[in-house]
């Protein structure tokens, strides 16, 4: 397996929960949480745009309950 390269993101502090994410060989966007390193969600371009928007727009769900 090819190891990600991941990136921090900028409004990440030092410490932990910070989000993290790589771009996969295949094309596909990786995104994890830095104090959870294992679990990793794998999108696509237009799950990632879905995603993006749902979040500028507030918009998300809670599906942990």
């Amino acid at each position: 397996m090819t190891a990600l390269n991941w990136q921090k993101s900028s409004y990440s502090s030092e410490g932990s929960n910070c989000v993290e994410l790589a771009t996969a060989p295949d094309g596909t966007i990786r995104l994890r949480e830095s104090d959870t390193p294992s679990a990793v969600l794998s999108l696509n371009a237009s799950n990632t745009d879905s995603l993006l928007d749902a979040i500028r727009q507030g918009t998300l769900e809670d599906h942990r309950k």
